[in-house]
């Protein structure tokens, strides 16, 4: 991988575009599209596509701020009878808060329609043999949604990392480069489970590009015995989640091609989307991308959305 900045740094979308390419032989394969096509937005698509799942940083907002015009065009999504949803690599905090913050942004959308790689993670959690779990996660947060399982959030002592029989990595707000070595020499001497809930390597924030748990977790696959497993974008479990919620709203949509998936990166949203066999869309002016040459990029990744859209 290219070298790494300490985990307290802001990331370039370059390096972050770098990093995504080092760990691409980890990520799914997909077929797609020759070209692109292109749209002003959102709003152009309808009557194209009958459902919309939506990524939710770089799509809907940057950090706590809502990206200007893109609440309206999704309210004109709905109100044209589209089923549309946000499935994002939010894994950090609980539901609720995600919720709180949708509202907040001024959409209007209901539990199911709202899916977060922390659920997928936590139903694999529930359903994996009992065993005594290290949490990457913040303490704000504690252990809601998480009170079923034998978990303790991670800290500074060493003991914690020792005692886990495995380790799930929700959110790295206050992950620190002490708390990965911690992590990385507990693992080289008694490998476990990693599983994780946010494969993002980074995301777009008001300040910058924060570092995200999949950076981390890249990392430790370089460990001998360490393979983590993935549960958010780009991988299958999330799109299966999304697409089984998609069959019971909407029962009429038979053709996959009716689907589209928009996002921000090509690594996750694109990618991911076109390996589940959906449609795709990448959004250009915000997010990942921002700042970079997009045609450079999707030529560089070899991962080329069906549209391409400069904004929501």
């Amino acid at each position: 991988m290219t070298p790494l900045p300490p985990a307290t740094a802001k990331a370039s979308a370059q390096w972050a575009f770098d990093a995504y390419q080092q760990v691409r032989a980890s990520l799914p394969i997909a077929r797609f599209s020759a070209q692109s096509g292109h749209a002003p937005d959102l709003t152009a698509l309808i009557g194209h596509f009958d459902v919309f799942l939506l990524d939710a940083f770089g799509v809907l907002n940057i950090g706590e701020r809502a990206i200007p015009g893109a609440i309206a065009h999704v309210a004109a999504l709905q109100a044209a009878g589209c089923h549309v949803m946000v499935v994002s690599n939010a894994a950090g905090y609980p539901k609720r808060f995600l919720m709180a913050r949708l509202a907040r942004l001024g959409c209007a959308f209901a539990p199911q329609e709202v899916l977060s790689s922390r659920e997928v993670l936590l139903d694999a959690l529930h359903h994996a043999p009992s065993r005594r779990w290290g949490l990457m996660a913040e303490a704000r947060y504690g252990l809601e949604e998480l009170e079923r399982l034998d978990a303790r959030i991670l800290g500074d002592d060493p003991a914690d990392y020792d005692a886990a029989q495995g380790f799930a990595l929700l959110g790295s707000g206050s992950w620190t480069e002490a708390r990965q070595s911690l992590l990385a020499k507990s693992l080289a001497r008694n490998p476990r489970p990693v599983l994780v809930g946010n494969p993002d390597i980074v995301a777009p924030r008001e300040g910058g590009l924060s570092l995200e748990p999949g950076h981390f977790a890249h990392r430790l696959a370089d460990l001998a015995g360490v393979a983590p497993r993935f549960f958010g974008k780009p991988y299958p479990a999330i799109f299966d989640m999304a697409l089984a919620r998609v069959r019971a709203a909407r029962p009429d949509v038979t053709d996959a091609a009716r689907i589209l998936m928009v996002g921000d990166t090509l690594h996750t949203d694109i990618l991911g989307g076109a390996a589940a066999g959906l449609k795709t869309a990448l959004i250009t002016g915000h997010g990942a991308l921002a700042g970079l040459d997009a045609a450079r990029a999707i030529a560089a990744a070899e991962i080329v959305p069906d549209l391409i859209l400069p904004t929501t």
